[in-house]
């Protein structure tokens, strides 16, 4: 009955169905399955194509991010290299006068017996140089002041012995040096050490001899207001007067930092004009000058600088700054920096001084 059925059954198919169900049963297959396996094949082929896609999605972000760390690491090479090479370079940078020629030159004075303040003047010419004499040992070189004690009565190199080198950076041109057991003598230079410890000098700096630790009349801080002060004591102890000549640099060096010319006389300390030619000698001299203190405190061992230039602390951070206030506005920034560099905090001062004469009024002797 169930041969007779299937029969039937065929009997009942078209032709074009009949053929397609003989060809299933040859192959030993069923519609249901031949479906089944159509579909699970077609998802099988979407998942791997998901799988790819998102393969692809996380390989793409991966590299953005990748050219994205290494763009900001480049970046940060770049700033650190430039910030190498500025605290490396010893070049004028502001002469203040773009016409002026820069001259290559140290001149050290003596401020007390512990203390030696030193100014140079480096062109770009002279840096230059020095990079191209020390070669390859030039990019490990770095700036220093040289200090060298010399034996009393002798003043050539035979007679010098270097006492140690103290580390400096570009963008100032003047140190404070502090120095021991006087009196001696010393004398300065200012070059670039290489790690191989070749040492490349770029100027040398007069002879000084420090005086006997209870001398008197000791300047009592730092930059050149002391100098303006004590110019003619700075000035002697710092070889001006000495046999072995009295040194033009030390004398033009001062007399530019305070504009006007040095010399034992009142006027000159004054400035032009004071008892000068055409005042009548029975008349009455008269000169009003002034001067600019600041003064502050930080935490000992900071770095302190104004206008650019280092200023001495004392032992417990305070400090105190003395220098001549010329007629004009002058904008002052102090900046202090912590001792490891990772702090730092600016104050600007800004002062105006506008000086007035007036007329002199000469009274006779019956108006009295």
């Amino acid at each position: 009955m169930a041969k007779r059925r299937g029969v039937a059954g065929w009997h009942s198919m078209r032709k074009e169905q009949l053929v397609k169900a003989l060809l299933r049963r040859t192959k030993g297959e069923s519609p249901r399955k031949s479906g089944r396996a159509t579909t699970s094949k077609a998802s099988s082929n979407s998942k791997t194509s998901k799988a790819a896609s998102a393969t692809a999605s996380r390989s793409a972000t991966k590299n953005v991010a990748a050219k994205g760390s290494a763009t900001r690491a480049a970046k940060r090479i770049g700033a650190i290299q430039a910030k190498a090479a500025e605290a490396k370079d010893l070049a004028v940078r502001n002469s203040g006068n773009g016409s002026a020629a820069v001259r290559d030159r140290l001149v050290v004075m003596v401020r007390d017996p512990y203390w030696l303040h030193a100014y140079w003047e480096l062109s770009r010419a002279c840096v230059e140089r020095a990079a191209a004499a020390m070669g390859q040992y030039w990019h490990s070189a770095r700036p220093v002041l040289r200090l060298y004690a010399v034996e009393r009565g002798h003043t050539t190199n035979a007679a010098t012995k270097v006492v140690r080198d103290i580390d400096i950076h570009g963008g100032v041109n003047n140190w404070y040096i502090d120095v021991t057991e006087p009196p001696k003598s010393y004398q300065l230079e200012v070059g670039y050490l290489a790690g191989n410890g070749k040492f490349y000098a770029l100027a040398r700096s007069n002879i000084v001899s420090t005086p006997p630790a209870n001398a008197a009349g000791d300047a009592e801080d730092g930059n050149w207001a002391g100098v303006a002060e004590d110019y003619e004591r700075i000035f002697a102890m710092s070889g001006g007067y000495s046999r072995e000549g009295e040194h033009s640099e030390l004398r033009e060096v001062i007399e530019e930092r305070l504009q006007r010319p040095i010399g034992n006389s009142l006027g000159s300390r004054f400035g032009f004009g004071f008892g000068g030619v055409g005042r009548d000698p029975n008349g009455l001299p008269f000169q009003v000058d002034a001067e600019l203190v600041v003064y502050g405190c930080t935490v000992p061992g900071a770095r302190v600088t104004l206008r650019g230039q280092p200023v001495r602390l004392a032992s417990d951070g305070t400090f105190s700054v003395r220098f001549s206030l010329p007629d004009r506005r002058q904008v002052l920034p102090v900046v202090a920096s912590s001792r490891d560099g990772a702090e730092e905090r600016t104050i600007v001062l800004a002062v105006e001084r506008n000086t007035k004469v007036m007329e002199p009024v000469v009274r006779e002797p019956d108006d009295q």
